[in-house]
């Protein structure tokens, strides 16, 4: 779906310069709470400055499908990314949000992001068994994701602005030991230009993703960081390719 996406954009002049810098996908947040967070009307303003073959994918965490599908439409999105807990909360006890296996085949035929997060827990080749559970339950209710976004680890509690966007690196080790999900995945958490060719060739992404990674301050992204993680980025996965 793509190779590098900038996420968290929220500005016009942010999209055209990510776009411009190469990025082939753009996020849009639409997280309450997020410092990145953006209302359908200034999402149409930034959505409408990315230019044509660029994805345009929409971020969000424990909202109703249908309400999902209301903004994409409003604002041109061509994929969803889901970005909640991927468990409901246990009986008696509150989480902020999660997103059930339905809702996959609930946005169809928009094309569905599920992002994880890696388990820093047990044994490294279990750190993804949750994902995996959450993609079969998905493809049983009719639809699977198109691609998993494996972020770094979050308490089962965390609220929907803190998981994602941190910072947080992901253990690449764990990663790799985890093993394949049986889908395209992009690899996130902790991403910036200084780190993310030696992310790509330790654990042979063949997509990633930053926010945080590239701004100067929440939801500000900076020309010099964008087009020096885009560069660093399509290197190394150019170099991959070629082994």
């Amino acid at each position: 779906m793509f190779r590098v996406k900038i996420c968290g954009v929220t500005t016009a002049e942010d999209a055209r310069m990510v776009a411009a810098a190469g990025a082939d996908a753009v996020g849009l947040n639409f997280v309450p709470g997020s410092p990145r967070c953006l209302t359908v009307e200034a999402a149409r303003l930034v959505a409408s400055a990315i230019p044509a073959g660029v994805v345009r994918i929409g971020v969000f965490a424990g909202m109703e499908p249908a309400a999902a599908l209301a903004i994409a439409s409003a604002v041109g999105l061509d994929a969803i990314q889901f970005h909640g807990h991927l468990a409901p909360p246990p009986q008696g006890t509150a989480n902020p949000c999660w997103d059930p296996p339905e809702v996959c085949r609930d946005v169809a035929p928009i094309p569905v992001i599920r992002a994880c997060r890696l388990r820093s827990d047990g044994p490294a080749t279990a750190a993804l068994d949750s994902a995996r559970g959450w993609v079969a339950a998905a493809l049983a209710a009719g639809r699977a994701p198109a691609m998993l976004l494996v972020d770094a680890g979050a308490p089962a509690g965390a609220a929907a602005a803190s998981l994602g966007g941190t910072g947080h690196v992901v253990d690449w080790g764990r990663f790799v030991a985890a093993g394949d999900p049986g889908l395209p995945v992009a690899l996130a958490g902790g991403l910036t230009a200084d780190n993310v060719a030696a992310a790509i060739a330790a654990t042979g992404a063949t997509a990633v993703d930053t926010a945080s990674g590239v701004e100067s301050a929440p939801g500000r992204k900076d020309p010099t960081r964008v087009e020096a993680f885009v560069i660093r980025a399509l290197g190394a996965l150019a170099a991959r390719a070629e082994r």
